[in-house]
């Protein structure tokens, strides 16, 4: 009865890893990528009896002649294949299941997912209210952009001179 719950819980963390990465994965197969991902989160990968290289051999021993992926079952036999070497004090049957219990509840882990900096020099850079010369000008007080007039001159085409202070009353003069 525990095996049966094992089985159940290593097909989901086999799910697990066979959709990280990619929003099309159904769960049903597994990459090489996510395969090696799945061995190095759950330990498989100890950098002496099991590496990188021993993984990618035993994907390429599973998988079909064509094929760019695995299935559950090929999963298993992959865990089989890499457990007599990952544990080789053990039986074939002791050895998988020690090398079951590495992989059995586990998810991928993102580590050194890149986060947005918080420092304090984007702090300084991006606040308005140090700016100066001509690019002071481009905020208001409260450090919102004033678009458009902020960048350039805006030219008032109505025929009067820049600084002229009666502009707009000459038709009131010719009306009289």
């Amino acid at each position: 009865m525990a095996e049966n719950s094992d089985l159940t819980s290593l097909e989901e963390s086999f799910r697990k890893f066979a959709i990280y990465g990619d929003t099309k994965a159904t769960g049903q197969e597994m990459t090489g990528k996510n395969w090696a991902k799945l061995c190095k989160d759950c330990k498989v990968i100890d950098g002496k009896s099991v590496t990188g290289t021993d993984v990618d051999i035993v994907f390429s021993k599973v998988k079909g002649k064509s094929a760019r992926v695995i299935t559950c079952e090929e999963f298993k036999k992959a865990l089989e294949e890499l457990s007599g070497k990952r544990f080789k004090g053990k039986s074939k049957e002791e050895a998988y299941e020690a090398i079951c219990k590495l992989v059995v509840g586990k998810e991928p882990v993102s580590a050194g997912i890149t986060k947005p900096a918080a420092t304090g020099a984007v702090d300084r850079l991006t606040d308005t209210s140090k700016y100066t010369g001509s690019h002071k000008e481009r905020f208001d007080e409260s450090g919102k952009g004033k678009g458009k007039g902020g960048r350039e001159t805006i030219v008032e085409n109505t025929g009067y001179v820049s600084s002229y202070k009666l502009a707009g009353t000459y038709d009131a003069k010719v009306k009289k």
